[in-house]
C-alpha cells in the first residue's frame, strides 16, 4: 500500500529540494528531516520491548522500538543521507547496502554491489530518494525477499505515478511511505518535476 504524506511541512521540505539554488550540504540536510518524517509515519505501529534503565530518579522501565530488529537497507548513492538520518535515530540498527545503476539504453537497473545482514526474521526498511520507474525498489526488493525478511517497508522522498504503478502490481504487500506523489515520468524516464539527479545534487558530482 502507498502511504503519501500529507503534511504541509513535508510537502514545503520537498518544495525547497527542487530549487537549485541551494548547495549539496543544505540538499541533504532536507533530505534526512524528511526521512525522520517519513520514519515518523512508518513506524507508528512498531512493536515496542520493555526496557530497563537508570535515569536520574533511579531506575525507569519504558516501551522502546527493538532497533536489533529493524535493517535499514539504502539504494547508493542518492540514499545515504536518508540511511544516515535513519542511523542518527537508531544507531544500534544494522544497515545493509544496494549499489544499482541505470541502463542508459534499456532504463533498467543493473545490480553490482550488494552487502546485506542476515534478514531472516527481521524487519527491513529500504530508503531511496526516488522512486521513478519502480525497477530499482522492485529488485531491491526481490532480493531482501530472497534473504527471507519478516516484513519490508520502503521510504522515499518523491516518485511518479508509473513508477508506484509498478511497485503495487508487483509487490503489492509492500507498504511504501513517500512525501510526494509527482506529476508523470518524461521520454527518459525522469520524474517531473522532480528533483535532478539526487545523488548528484547530494555530493557536487554533477
Amino acid at each position: 500500500m502507498i502511504h503519501e504524506s500529507k503534511h504541509p511541512l513535508v510537502k514545503s521540505l520537498v518544495h525547497h529540494l527542487r530549487d537549485i539554488s541551494i548547495d549539496a550540504l543544505q540538499f541533504r540536510q532536507t533530505v534526512a528531516d524528511l526521512t525522520r518524517f517519513m520514519l515518523y509515519e512508518a513506524l507508528g505501529s512498531s512493536d515496542t520491548v520493555s526496557k530497563e534503565i537508570d535515569t536520574w530518579n533511579g531506575k525507569f522501565t519504558g516501551d522502546f522500538i527493538d532497533e536489533q530488529n529493524i535493517i535499514f537497507v539504502t539504494i547508493l548513492r542518492a540514499g545515504l543521507p536518508m540511511l544516515e538520518a535513519a542511523n542518527t535515530l537508531f544507531p544500534n540498527a544494522p544497515s545493509g547496502f544496494l549499489a544499482m545503476k541505470r541502463d542508459e539504453v534499456t532504463k533498467k537497473s543493473v545490480l553490482y554491489y550488494e552487502r546485506i545482514p542476515d534478514c531472516k526474521g527481521k524487519t527491513v526498511m529500504l530508503v531511496d530518494v526516488m522512486v521513478a520507474t519502480g525497477g530499482s525498489l522492485c529488485d531491491a526488493i526481490d532480493l531482501i525477499k530472497y534473504k527471507n525478511a519478516d516484513k519490508i517497508v520502503a521510504l522515499a522522498i518523491i516518485g511518479s505515478p508509473e513508477g508506484l504503478g509498478m511497485l503495487s502490481q508487483k509487490h503489492h504487500d509492500i507498504d511504501i511511505f513517500i512525501a510526494q506523489i509527482d506529476h508523470s515520468l518524461n521520454s527518459e524516464k525522469f520524474i517531473i518535476p522532480g528533483l535532478g539527479d539526487a545523488g548528484d545534487r547530494s555530493y557536487n558530482t554533477l
